[in-house]
Parts: structure tokens; sequence; C-alpha cells
């Protein structure tokens, strides 16, 4: 039986073509559950009213499937992925992904798999390490079909975290707040760098408090270079910049 948080969630995601049955709507507000839970051990976010984390996450993370075709996707890569988003809402409504979550972070990845245990979530691995590290690993380098980053990195950082990951002919899809047109500009040099090309932008408005969301589309059109991601540390340090 839905109730009035989840019956707008519901609804808005009709509007989008998406719709979840009671077993999914379950496993969102056991997800809800735990997310509150454990935010009292561990600062997960700070957002923990009902409503809000219905929206501001759950919803703000399936969004992403409004701009890229995730029927089209098995291998999906999250990095930095903090308590989930967008990952693990994504795999609950669109459960034929392959989830792989990378977190540097050991006791936001002990959060995450208990989440996947206890929503009883299948092909859903979480990686604790830096995405620079993890990435050099042959089992994760140039692999996946998609991957996402809902993060305030800047694009140029985002891109030398995200890229390595993406397999030739996939794409990273990078979450953003309202403002990208300077980072969009500035991360040129290391899209060019990271064998990647930007496709496209979209935009949205979140319902309700019509905040902005942009939605940075970069196509995968080569192996990464050996000599990327520098080691960990590096890319904040010093963002790859043009000459």
């Amino acid at each position: 039986m839905k109730d009035t948080v989840q019956k707008p969630f519901v609804e808005l995601l009709a509007q989008q073509g998406i719709s979840l049955s009671e077993r999914q709507l379950e496993q969102f507000e056991a997800y809800y559950k735990l997310l509150v839970e454990w935010n009292e051990k561990i600062n997960l976010t700070a957002i923990t009213e009902r409503e809000q984390v219905y929206l501001k996450h759950f919803y703000d993370s399936l969004s992403l499937s409004f701009f890229y075709p995730l029927t089209e996707v098995t291998t999906l890569a999250d990095i930095g992925s903090g308590a989930g988003f967008p990952s693990l809402p994504l795999k609950i409504a669109f459960p034929h992904l392959r989830v792989t979550i990378v977190d540097s972070l050991n006791k936001r990845i002990l959060f995450l798999r208990e989440v996947v245990q206890v929503l009883g979530l299948e092909y859903v691995e979480c990686v604790h390490g830096r995405a620079e590290d993890v990435s050099r690993l042959p089992v994760y380098r140039d692999r996946f079909d998609l991957v996402t980053a809902r993060a305030v990195a800047r694009l140029n950082v985002l891109a030398e975290f995200c890229l390595p990951f993406a397999r030739k002919g996939g794409a990273f899809l990078a979450m953003k707040g309202s403002e990208v047109e300077g980072e969009l500009k500035e991360a040129a040099f290391s899209f060019a760098e990271l064998k990647g090309v930007m496709k496209q932008v979209d935009q949205m408005e979140l319902p309700i408090e019509r905040s902005v969301r942009h939605f940075v589309r970069v196509d995968k059109v080569g192996a990464t270079p050996g000599k990327y991601p520098r080691k960990a540390g590096l890319p904040i340090k010093l963002p790859l910049v043009g000459k």
C-alpha cells in the first residue's frame, strides 16, 4: 500500500515510463530505514527526512535513466558512491544491471554491503579503494558499459577518476548541479587525454524544489592510456589542464 511519500514518488516515475512493483517499493523503504539507522553511526547524508530522501536521493538517482538508455546497459560502475547514489536506486529499478560500487571509505562500503544483503540485491560488488588504484586493476579497467558519479568534484577531476573504468564504446555520465559551463571548458583537455569525447549535456529541474541538474555524457572512444590515472591524490591536487 503506497503512502503519501511513495505515491507521488511512483507517479513522478510513471511520467518517465518507470513502473515499480510492490517488491521494489519495499526495497526502497528498507533502504531508507537502513540509511537513517546507519547515519546515526557514520556520516552518510545530511538529508534524512523521508520525503526528502525519496526526492533528493532516490528520484534524483533514478533521473540518470531519463537521459541514458539503461535497457542497453549491462555493467554499471559508480565511483565515489557514498551512500549508494545513484547506483543502488538504479539497481532496484533496473534489476538486470550488474553494479560495481567503488568508495574509498570502508565504513561506507560496510553500509552498502548491508543494504545489498538486506534488500536481496544480486550482482552488486562493493569495492573499498581509491578510484585511481582500483581502475589500475585489469578486472575493472576499460570494462564497463556505463560509469557514473554523483559527486562534487569538478569534471576534469571526475574524468580521471571515471573514464578509466569505461570500455571503448561505453560512456561516462556525470551528474552535476546547476553550473557546468565553466567546468566543461576546463575539462576538455582531460576528456581528450582519457580517450573521451563529449557527447551531450542534458538538463532537468528536480520536482517540487526546482533545483537544476545537469547530466554530462562523455563517450569512451579508445583504451585508457597507460599513464592514467595518475597515482592516488594527484588528480585532485593537480587536475589535468591543457598547455
